[in-house]
């Protein structure tokens, strides 16, 4: 079997689709030896896939960007989290975005990621960086979750179904960010540009497994469940309500595809709040290569 070593960021929800083909055997089904490397920074993924320790990874999309310009050959070939599954989640004190003024907001890092975003919600309610609130980077939801708690920091976006657990303890959510940006790629299935290309076969056969995990999502609600509640702890009710809006929202992407129209809408975003020009200028498809997933189809069709 050809080994892959896949990396992805901490124990969240965002891995359901490499943890569903992982217990079922899909990986397998296709001649992979797949090794699933979580990690907590999620710069250490984006790290770790530049210089080759990984092979592919679910990373933030930005990350992409990023690579691509200081020259680097990182592509995205699969999408991941296409809609954002956040709530933007407060401590048990504030109830309104004026009462976040002078207070820090936790995000995964201020380089990529949520900080964004946040930014550009903030914005959006007078509120700007870094005159009128702080940020610092605490890693992602799993970590942002436990400083919220113990009161490191006032706020944060945490995604399902950690925002309903917070919810039900006491604390409070400002905004859900998705009614605002209906569309955008928080994190996909990404790789090296000239690894891919020497590897042909092994990420066609990837993508059969990746396409195949999507469909089992969203057709296997008490499959979905116990596999959510193994890999990260949550209750069945947990579990359950996390399916229930990533299937409702298509969080997921139902054919694994990155899409368009949310790269553009991240694209479009931090260029207008990281002062980049050049970003500003690109288009989502150039960061997309959409040849082992085409082939991956036809494969599946014809099998």
């Amino acid at each position: 079997m050809q080994k892959i070593r896949l990396g992805a960021i901490s124990r969240n929800y965002f891995n359901m689709p490499i943890w569903i083909a992982a217990h079922t055997g899909m990986f397998e089904q296709v001649g992979l030896d797949v090794s699933i490397e979580l990690y907590e920074p999620i710069d250490e993924v984006w790290k770790r896939l530049q210089d080759g320790r990984l092979d592919l990874a679910l990373g933030v999309t930005e990350h992409i960007i990023l690579d691509s310009e200081s020259g680097g050959h990182l592509e995205i070939i699969g999408g991941n989290v296409n809609r954002l599954p956040f709530s933007l989640i407060t401590g048990k004190g504030i109830h309104s975005f004026q009462d976040m003024k002078g207070r820090t907001i936790g995000v995964s890092s201020v380089q990529a990621g949520s900080s964004s975003l946040v930014m550009k919600i903030m914005g959006s309610h007078g509120l700007h960086y870094p005159q009128d609130y702080n940020i610092v980077a605490v890693g992602p939801i799993l970590a942002r979750w436990e400083k919220l708690q113990n009161g490191e920091i006032d706020a944060g976006l945490q995604g399902a179904p950690l925002n309903y657990i917070a919810q039900d303890l006491g604390f409070h959510s400002l905004c859900e960010p998705r009614d605002q940006f209906p569309w955008f790629q928080f994190t996909s299935l990404n790789v090296d540009a000239h690894w891919a290309k020497a590897h042909h076969a092994a990420v066609v056969a990837f993508m059969k497994a990746f396409i195949r995990a999507h469909i089992w999502f969203y057709e296997n609600k008490q499959g979905s469940q116990n596999i959510a509640m193994q890999e990260t702890g949550i209750t069945a009710q947990y579990a359950d309500r996390a399916w229930e809006e990533y299937t409702s929202a298509e969080i997921f992407p139902r054919d694994a595809r990155a899409n368009p129209e949310s790269i553009q809408s991240l694209i479009d975003i931090s260029a207008l709040l990281r002062h980049v020009p050049k970003r500003a200028e690109s288009r989502a498809k150039s960061y997309i290569n959409s040849v082992y997933i085409d082939e991956a189809n036809l494969g599946l069709s014809a099998g």
